[in-house]
Parts: C-alpha cells; sequence; structure tokens
C-alpha cells in the first residue's frame, strides 16, 4: 500500500512532527506497506491561493500544470495521512487551500447529470487524519458539533468517493498531563499493524 503524508504544520520539531516521525516509523515496520512520499506544505511553499482569470478557469484546474506532482502523488496513493493542528476548530489554512486546490472538479469527483451527488473519482483510497489542538478532546464535539470531523469526512473525503476514514483527533496537547507520548505510540502501532 502506497502512502501519502500531507504534513500541514510550520514547525518541524514540534508534536506534529513526532506524530510525522512516528507514522513514518509504524509504515516502516509494516510488512503490508510499500512506497512512502511525504508533503510537507510550509517546506513546499504551497501556495493555497484559489486564482481564477482570464487565463486560469475554473473549470480547468483538473489539469493545472502547476499541480500535476501533487495530483500524481494522490494518484499513486493508496492511502493519504493528513497531519495537522486544529486552529480555531478546523485546520490551518493551508491545508484547506491545498484541498481546494487539489480536489477538483475532473480530478477528484465528476458531475453527474441529474443527480445531486457527484461521482467520486477517488474511490478505493483510505484516508487517516491525526490532528491536535490545546483544548480538551471533548470540545470539538461538545462546542462545535464535530464540525472539524464533518468537514473532513462527509464535506471533502465521501465527497470525492473515500469512504474509509480513520481519525486520531488528540487535545490537551500543550500539557504536561496530555499523554503525547502514548499517543504518539498508538499511532505508531495503527500504521505498523499491530
Amino acid at each position: 500500500m502506497n502512502t501519502l503524508i500531507v504534513y500541514a504544520h510550520p514547525n518541524r520539531e514540534s508534536l506534529n512532527g513526532a506524530f510525522l516521525e512516528a507514522v513514518k516509523q509504524g509504515i516502516r515496520q509494516n510488512a503490508s506497506s510499500g512506497g512512502l512520499q511525504v508533503l510537507d506544505l510550509y517546506e513546499e511553499s504551497f501556495d493555497p491561493s484559489l486564482v481564477y482569470n482570464k487565463e486560469r478557469r475554473r473549470r480547468d484546474m483538473h489539469k493545472d500544470p502547476e499541480l500535476e506532482k501533487y495530483r500524481e502523488q494522490i494518484r499513486w496513493a493508496d492511502q493519504l495521512v493528513y497531519i495537522y493542528p486544529i486552529y480555531w476548530g478546523r485546520p490551518p489554512a493551508i491545508l484547506l487551500g491545498y484541498i481546494d486546490r487539489m480536489f477538483a472538479s475532473n480530478f477528484a469527483y465528476r458531475d453527474r447529470p441529474n443527480r445531486i451527488y457527484p461521482e467520486g473519482l477517488l474511490k478505493g483510497k483510505s484516508a487517516v487524519c491525526i490532528s491536535t489542538m490545546k483544548g480538551p478532546a471533548h470540545y470539538p464535539l461538545l462546542t462545535l458539533n464535530n464540525a472539524h470531523k464533518v468537514l473532513m469526512k462527509r464535506g471533502l473525503f465521501h465527497f470525492v468517493g473515500i469512504r474509509k476514514v480513520k481519525f486520531f483527533e488528540f487535545g490537551s496537547m500543550e500539557s504536561k498531563k496530555g499523554n503525547q507520548g502514548k499517543k504518539l505510540a498508538k499511532v505508531e502501532r495503527y500504521f505498523s499493524g499491530k
């Protein structure tokens, strides 16, 4: 199984960076794993801005030559892993911009005449979201009706045909009582298949 990790934190020395290393370590231990690619959106200086004008039309986004290498990564991957902090109840802007630009019509989905929902073109892939937040783990459920999970699972992944979605949403990560070591080990175990 080929895995693409999309890393969306500005600091590799952070706890998110430690989760990135835990995922990579787990994949290396897994006998059924295939290739591994890491896309660090900040290191790559990925431009999250959508631009539409006479030269760049929305309907042509799926063939924008500037984004071809990123589309190829998604095509190649069987498993998409996203590692990011939660800011204001949602993923960071750079990741949302990546999603806006990459999951375009005629690449990630295709409209179907006389149907409410489009055809998801990324069927057969799976997704894993690993997110961290300063606040308590139950905060998104109790105060935001799980907006983050709804956005990622139903608003994005199901829309493009990805049905197998796993979340690791860790709260209280800036607290000494956050059990960061146990959570890192849990993520590594998941990817190792143990």
